[in-house]
């Protein structure tokens, strides 16, 4: 009798439901060939992802298009082999943005600013951000929005001097994250109330692996939108701030537990 060249995975049916590398099947004690020439091509798509750098002007455009004001600043690593070797300069504004940023701040504050950056993976600014941000907006109609920043070479902590010199009260980093093999293009939403340099990543909200295939554009902006409202009426954001959409979503506004109280 003779043996099959190739070994189905009994798991191979669930594979229609995940992006992750399950069930891939052997030839022998080795992975078939377009299994290997599929992960090749994975991990060159992560690394492009990394050093893609980000179109800015289109980000503007299609800013403008929306609807949304916007300006540009730069961290201080100056090109992205800086960038990448030194992760405290992407957590620094360059002495240019800091005129710029100051030179566009109101006379009043404003409840929040959202930051586009490219982080590790401007593919999924360019993709995702103004999706989310179009999204949101249609939650926070009764809110004053600033400026949306278009972030070059930044870090998380970026936002934190952005927000505190545009005198906003909360804000929003929409950053490319780290490339994985089978997301090259995942964006992350970090929430930080009260910005100014110095938070720590503990008072701060994460909603990660947001794009079509992950965490939709939709339920994306619906968790931030809970979140951001839930520090607006806790007076803090990070581990005292819990994501409770789900719940508010099943029991209702009337049931969900007082914001305030939870920690």
């Amino acid at each position: 009798m003779t043996r099959p060249l190739v070994h189905q995975n009994p798991w191979q049916a669930l594979r229609q439901f995940t992006r992750a590398r399950i069930a891939l099947g052997r030839a022998g004690h080795s992975q078939t060939t377009d299994t290997l020439l599929a992960f090749g091509l994975a991990h060159a798509q992560a690394r492009d992802a990394v050093h893609q750098p980000l179109e800015r002007e289109a980000v503007q455009q299609a800013l403008a298009a929306a609807g949304f004001d916007s300006l540009h600043v730069h961290s201080a690593a100056a090109d992205r082999v800086h960038y990448l070797r030194r992760p405290d300069l992407g957590r620094r504004l360059d002495d240019e943005s800091r005129a710029r940023l100051d030179a566009a701040r109101g006379a009043d504050e404003v409840d929040v600013v959202f930051v586009i950056a490219d982080g590790l993976s401007s593919l999924a600014a360019q993709r995702h951000a103004v999706p989310v941000l179009q999204a949101v907006r249609e939650q926070l109609a009764d809110w004053r929005i600033g400026p949306v920043v278009v972030a070059e070479q930044a870090r998380v902590a970026l936002g934190d001097e952005i927000g505190e010199r545009l005198r906003a009260r909360q804000v929003v980093m929409l950053i490319g994250e780290r490339p994985g093999l089978s997301s090259p293009d995942s964006l992350g939403l970090y929430l930080t109330h009260a910005p100014r340099p110095g938070r720590t990543d503990a008072e701060r909200n994460c909603i990660s692996n947001v794009r079509p295939e992950g965490l939709p554009y939709d339920r994306a902006a619906g968790k931030l939108a809970f979140l951001l409202r839930g520090a607006a009426a806790l007076g803090a954001s990070g581990v005292r701030l819990k994501d409770d959409s789900d719940v508010a979503a099943v029991l209702g506004p009337a049931e969900a537990p007082e914001l305030p109280g939870r920690c």
